[in-house]
């Protein structure tokens, strides 16, 4: 098996550490964070490596290195640490779940994050550093940019392009044929039917309570 480091320390990195771990060719070895950030020395009962001593403790010769990192920052944390990665000489692969359902032409970056029960259809890009979660459908001839967080239940029609820096929230329709520009936020529930200007936000109106609680409901 090949060796594997994540960069990251929080839940992020646990889940990538859970799917790397059970499915797929890789044995996580570790886990590297920023300096700043290194309050604990294991993880999963794995070491916790500050940065500073990442390249002496696991070199980029002997590992491979995954960054997990969240949504933060509309996904430019990643994005940072990502870079900083690659710059270091890290080969950052990518995990698609055995239980997702992709075409056998799909085209992939590196340090992508496909979870279960994703149907990617035919014709579908997905760059770099980009995180899908699980159960989304990206329509056939799509184009996913690089640092993107796709979360659960999307449905991305045919021929849509979301840009870089994306975040697409639970539950949001593309309809096809358009375009999300760059930075987008689009929120759970939005239903997006033209293309977006760059780091603009949809975001639908949240469901209010009612004034009758569930208690007298109950008395009905």
């Amino acid at each position: 098996m090949k060796k594997l480091i994540i960069f990251g320390g929080a839940e992020q990195a646990e889940v990538s550490h859970y799917y790397f771990q059970n499915d797929s060719i890789y044995s996580v070895e570790g886990f590297v964070v920023d300096d700043d950030y290194c309050q604990t020395s294991v993880m999963n009962g794995l070491p916790v490596i500050p940065w500073s001593l990442a390249l002496q403790t696991f070199p980029p010769s002997d590992f491979h290195c995954f960054v997990a990192i969240g949504y933060s920052k509309v996904n430019l944390a990643r994005k940072a640490a990502y870079e900083k990665v690659k710059e270091a000489g890290y080969t950052c692969p990518s995990y698609v779940s055995s239980k997702a359902i992709t075409a056998n032409n799909l085209v992939l970056g590196d340090n992508c994050l496909i979870l279960e029960h994703n149907t990617v259809q035919p014709f579908v890009e997905i760059g770099s550093n980009t995180t899908i979660w699980s159960g989304n459908h990206l329509g056939h001839h799509s184009k996913i940019g690089n640092h993107v967080f796709i979360a659960s239940q999307v449905v991305v029609s045919g021929g849509v392009s979301i840009a870089d820096q994306c975040f697409i929230g639970v539950n949001a329709t593309l309809r096809d044929h358009i375009s999300i520009g760059i930075g987008t936020v689009i929120g759970a529930g939005a239903l997006v039917m033209k293309d977006t200007m760059p780091f603009s936000i949809y975001a639908p109106e949240p469901t209010q309570p009612r004034t009758t609680t569930s208690q007298e409901i109950r008395k009905i």
